[in-house]
């Protein structure tokens, strides 16, 4: 869900989901999220379970939606467009993300990692098909493939600059990415026609 979406929900909807989320991502800087039970965002949110459950169906859920508005506001803060070409700041995000998420104490969990793998590619995609969509071009190939694999690559090459020690620098990392997503990105875009000018010599001789 993009911020424009979020935005829709009545305010005490919003408020309520901010504070369980607010107590998640407390609880995740605690302990790991395989020990963290839905009491425990419940206790720590102020609310009842039954508030709980009118929002989220279990702990993934909240997770899920904590990871995407992390995620957005990250974006935001390195001033995304979403015009489909931005993906120089998609992956700068990805860095902020995965690398402030692996000082957490849950980052090698079985059931943690896996699930923000899943959620945070899946959410590279919506994004990226998102500004392919506000900014249509012809292409040979369906923008949500591409959308869909540069997702993948993008993922995979910034958990690989995070796993190796005495990394380079996110900005200098993104450099080098920006190389191996730009060609997904770009695939299938037809060329434009060049429209060739005649010169005065030519002009002179016909």
């Amino acid at each position: 869900m993009l911020h424009s979406e979020c935005e829709k929900l009545d305010p005490r909807i919003r408020r309520t989901r901010q504070l369980l989320q607010d107590a998640l991502r407390t609880l995740l800087i605690q302990k790991e999220f395989d020990k963290i039970s839905v009491q425990d965002i419940t206790e720590a949110a102020t609310v009842n379970r039954a508030t709980f459950y009118a929002h989220y169906e279990d702990k993934f859920a909240l997770l899920g939606e904590l990871i995407r508005v992390t995620f957005l506001d990250l974006l935001a803060q390195r001033g995304a467009k979403f015009d489909g070409g931005c993906f120089h700041v998609i992956i700068l995000a990805v860095c902020d993300y995965l690398s402030d998420l692996q000082k957490s104490h849950s980052f090698n969990q079985h059931q943690f990692e896996p699930f923000v793998e899943a959620t945070v590619i899946d959410q590279i995609r919506i994004v990226l098909l998102d500004g392919f969509q506000r900014h249509p071009v012809e292409r040979t190939v369906p923008a949500e493939m591409i959308a869909a694999t540069a997702s993948w690559a993008i993922y995979g090459a910034v958990k690989q600059w995070v796993n190796t020690e005495d990394r380079v620098s996110a900005e200098e990392f993104v450099s080098v990415a920006v190389e191996l997503v730009r060609p997904i990105v770009m695939v299938g875009i037809a060329p434009v026609t060049q429209i060739e000018v005649p010169t005065a010599a030519a002009i002179q001789h016909s």
